[in-house]
């Protein structure tokens, strides 16, 4: 394997570890947002790699335009939390990076399965896509949406408590426990 091909790799498995770990850790902390942003990188690097990559097909080729479409998903999951606009940009951001993360695990999916003997190229990246993508569809829809309310709801500011009277006030109103012994 090249120097490129073994950069892409690495970067590839930082993706997929700094992405799980995001998965499970608790949203909106500091350790979220370091893990989120070691995922962007290294996502951003494997997708650039996999642009000067052309031992397959020796040109731009499908995987290419899944690198292109991939950089796209990653663009969309981390603009809106650098511009944190609207109620919904919480939203946005989780299905984006889920997405993402989804489709990370689908190329090495495809890309491990394709390495056992005797296996047919194409056929394989196919079925295993489709079949991790797939999944990755019922999960994100089943488990994004009550991971986004639990976050907003911890994120909403909490309803003022009432005002304290001052000293003062209390003893001109007539307060019975106050100015009196």
């Amino acid at each position: 394997m090249s120097r490129l091909g073994w950069l892409h790799f690495v970067l590839a498995l930082i993706g997929l570890g700094a992405g799980l770990f995001v998965t499970i850790v608790r949203k909106g902390t500091a350790v979220h947002r370091r893990a989120g942003w070691i995922y962007a990188v290294s996502l951003l690097g494997v997708n650039l790699t996999a642009l000067l990559i052309y031992q397959l097909t020796g040109r731009f080729g499908p995987f290419h335009a899944a690198a292109i479409f991939s950089l796209l998903t990653l663009v969309a999951g981390v603009v809106p939390v650098r511009r944190r606009e609207g109620r919904a940009w919480v939203r946005r951001h989780a299905y984006w990076m889920s997405g993402s993360y989804v489709g990370l695990v689908a190329a090495a999916t495809a890309e491990s399965l394709t390495r056992i003997p005797s296996t047919p190229f194409w056929w394989t990246v196919v079925a295993a896509s489709g079949a991790v993508a797939g999944t990755g569809a019922l999960i994100i829809g089943t488990r994004v949406r009550p991971a986004v309310a639990r976050f907003e709801r911890r994120a909403a500011p909490s309803p003022r408590p009432p005002a304290r009277r001052g000293h003062a006030e209390a003893i001109r109103s007539g307060s019975p426990s106050i100015g009196r012994r």
